[in-house]
């Protein structure tokens, strides 16, 4: 099982706000660069709004980025997505068998690893911003 693309597809959404900032972005053109539908691409907006990431005009077809590209970390992405609840980033499965001695003994010894994994991934998304992932797009696009 792997995070949600709603997580990729927000970074998506927010790089080409930027990239694109004199630009109108529609959620069709947003769609046509994702490879996705409109439905998709307003509904992640809807949410990112919510988090207040972005702006979206009333009666214009546009969105824009909510906040500074370097105040806007992978972190409030991925909460504002609703990508796993809190220490949730890993399930570990159900009724195992508790005459078993790994059965019994296997939730409560690996939870605290599952934990600890999350927490290190979300201290590295804290520490990137959408800065980040503009400043590398276009030093791609330099490149080729």
């Amino acid at each position: 099982m792997s995070i949600s693309s709603r997580f990729s597809v927000a970074i998506h959404i927010l790089a080409l706000l930027e990239i694109n900032k004199d630009e109108v972005c529609t959620s069709e053109y947003l769609a046509g660069s994702i490879n996705t539908n409109p439905v998709v691409v307003r509904k992640i907006i809807g949410m990112l709004k919510k988090a207040c990431l972005v702006k979206v005009r009333p009666g214009i077809a546009g969105t824009e980025l909510g906040k500074d590209l370097s105040d806007i970390t992978l972190f409030d992405v991925y909460k504002a997505v609703n990508v796993v609840l809190e220490k949730e980033l890993f399930t570990i499965h159900d009724n195992p068998n508790p005459e078993c001695l790994v059965g019994k003994n296997i939730q409560d010894t690996i939870e605290p690893f599952f934990i600890e994994a999350q927490v290190a991934m979300e201290e590295v998304l804290k520490s990137r911003t959408l800065k980040d992932v503009v400043q590398e797009i276009v030093t791609k696009e330099d490149i080729d």
